[in-house]
């Protein structure tokens, strides 16, 4: 449980509070460089793996949670504790203030911004990288940062023409998968592209208007080596110059009658088919 020694926040007026409520506007995380991870998975995962990039200070700054959810998730609050976590105790109707979401689940950390520079990203020689490339929808940035995270990725970059990283509903839709590995934000296509393709990474773009198809790469064997997928925006797929930047522009086969993948499920198949193709013997995170 909390520490008795903390009072339990009433008031919606409490500065903290207050604090907590201007991040669901962008200007205020980017001036505060600080979020809301809502919800016990996310929070969960930002104690476990909350570390700001190339230290050792943790992201979480401290945690909210209500009293019901105190005893909920007891283990989340101790794991916080141990951390040395501030964990601060409120009513449900605080908790409802701060969050984001209609029915909140008791619990939010406060985190400081964890996106990891462009530059270190190239340095650790990636070999699966996921550019999203003018993703406006929070949902769906968030679910392909958790698909990327779920395949192995080794970094996930938001360009400049994407949307927010910390916007609440990306947040969520990572399920915690934004604590777990480096993600690059406000990079300027041409240079994400163009400085990956520079370290020997092989870049395609996905969009249905490719001339070679997925079951292609995979027989050919050339999604064995380091690569990078861009994903582009759902309704509107990738422009012409951003399609050029690429070494190839790849689709995902439609073997039915469907119109389309969405972005998150075209991003999934993708991913996987770089993660197993690189496993494969031959690839370049195989042992043989």
């Amino acid at each position: 449980m909390p520490s008795t020694e903390t009072p339990l926040l009433t008031s919606l007026r409490s500065p903290r509070v207050v604090a907590a409520r201007r991040l669901a506007k962008r200007n205020q995380r980017t001036k505060e460089r600080r979020f809301l991870a809502e919800g016990p998975q996310a929070v969960r995962e930002a104690i476990a793996f909350g570390k700001l990039p190339g230290t050792a200070e943790h992201a979480v700054v401290e945690v909210y949670v209500g009293l019901e959810a105190a005893e909920r998730h007891a283990d989340i609050v101790e794991a916080a504790l141990a951390e040395g976590l501030p964990v601060l105790t409120a009513t449900d109707e605080v908790i409802a203030d701060i969050c984001d979401t209609v029915t909140p689940q008791g619990i939010v950390a406060l985190c400081r911004f964890i996106d990891t520079p462009f530059a270190e990203v190239l340095a650790a020689r990636p070999k699966l990288v996921a550019i999203l490339a003018h993703v406006r929808d929070p949902g769906n940035a968030g679910t392909v940062l958790r698909t990327a995270d779920a395949a192995g990725a080794d970094a996930v970059v938001l360009t400049d023409a994407s949307v927010d990283l910390y916007n609440p509903k990306a947040v969520r839709a990572s399920v915690g998968s934004l604590f777990h590995l480096p993600v690059a934000v406000g990079v300027p296509v041409e240079e994400a592209v163009g400085q990956l393709r520079a370290a020997g990474v092989r870049v395609l773009a996905a969009d249905g208007a490719g001339e070679r198809d997925l079951d292609q790469e995979l027989d050919e064997g050339t999604l064995g080596a380091p690569g990078a997928w861009v994903f582009g925006n759902e309704a509107w797929g990738l422009p012409e110059e951003t399609r050029a930047l690429t070494d190839e522009v790849v689709r995902v086969p439609i073997h039915g009658h469907a119109e389309s993948l969405n972005l998150a499920t075209a991003a999934a198949v993708c991913l996987y088919a770089s993660a197993r193709a690189q496993r494969s013997p031959g690839g370049c995170r195989s042992n043989g």
